[in-house]
């Protein structure tokens, strides 16, 4: 089968080699799968860099998303057991953790309702406990993460702030439901947040950005706000000062979804079916800006590696197009 490898860290597109491997064989409560679709997520790049918690045996096939296809031809959701990842034509899983892929949506799209959903359902609902009438915040609100967060908002009755990077994400926001967008590039992030609350501020703020973004967070909290830190996209991990949480009654909340795999497997299962009814009544759709074949997955993860992208970009092996 084909399968791209990492055999030493770098960019995406300096160390990811197509090669032709043997298909790899399940271990013990593993499956087979064949990849209908793989999700590019940006822990790939960063295990391609060396960056990610998580660093497997070289060489290994990244790609940790994906809607697979079982021996008996169950279509379901899978994060594949890394080293054999899911930019492949197959690619392992662990059979306890399979997800039944949503009729509601393609391929895809439903490899792209795993994680970044699952994380924003986790991170707003069961930490931030968002209600309706609040005020949500999202950086980065077009790419892969910020977007499933701007749907899953909307869908929870909450008015939705989105800050992106340039007229074209400025758009993609807008269509995703924001009621403000506000263009990092061409505004003033504080005041315009400060503006649109008439000075209140946001109730829970959702970061997957990190650094100057989480600065900003800091000065844009409301009185007993929430700030949801989900990841560091920038590349700088901010240091908190509690003195500041503190004074201005706010609170930090990390959020690390894998975990949840271990310590309450039941309650992904349950977020998969809030997310699966939402889909199905059209609340939430993943935003898939392109679907690539096999042969352009290395180009395609450097690209959200450099944050050129908008919503998720999909490996489709057998597909013939680039993009849509």
């Amino acid at each position: 089968m084909q399968a791209w490898q990492v055999h030493r860290n770098g960019e995406p597109s300096e160390v990811m080699e197509l090669a032709e491997i043997e298909r790899p064989v399940p271990g013990d409560g593993q499956v087979l799968l064949r990849v209908r679709a793989a999700n590019i997520n940006f822990p790939d790049a960063l295990m391609c860099r060396g960056h990610y918690q998580v660093r497997p045996p070289m060489p290994f096939t990244p790609g940790v998303e994906i809607c697979g296809e079982t021996e008996d031809g169950r279509r379901v959701l899978a994060n594949p057991a890394l080293p054999h990842g899911g930019f492949a034509e197959y690619a392992v899983a662990d059979e306890a953790a399979l997800l039944p892929a949503p009729d509601s949506l393609d391929d895809a799209e439903a490899a792209a309702l795993h994680i970044g959903y699952q994380t924003g359902w986790f991170g707003l609902h069961r930490r931030a406990n968002l209600q309706a009438g609040e005020t949500l915040l999202v950086h980065a609100a077009a790419g892969g993460v910020g977007s499933a967060a701007v749907q899953l908002g909307k869908a929870a009755g909450a008015t939705v702030i989105g800050v992106v990077g340039g007229e074209e994400k400025t758009k993609v926001a807008r269509d995703l439901g924001c009621d403000v967008v506000i263009d990092r590039r061409a505004q003033d992030v504080i005041a315009a947040v400060k503006e649109s609350t008439g000075g209140r501020g946001a109730d829970v703020i959702y970061d997957p950005v990190g650094g100057e973004a989480y600065t900003q967070s800091t000065k844009v909290v409301a009185f007993e706000g929430r700030i949801v830190v989900v990841g560091f996209a920038s590349g700088t991990i901010p240091s908190p000062s509690l003195n500041h949480a503190l004074v201005k009654n706010y609170a930090i909340l990390g959020l690390h979804w894998g975990l949840y795999n271990t310590k309450d497997p039941k309650l992904v299962a349950h977020c998969h079916e809030q997310l699966t009814g939402l889909a199905a009544r059209g609340a939430i759709k993943p935003l898939i800006s392109e679907r690539v074949p096999l042969g352009g997955a290395s180009a395609a993860v450097q690209r959200v590696a450099d944050g050129v992208t908008t919503g998720r970009v999909a490996v489709v092996p057998g597909h013939e197009g680039a993009g849509e």
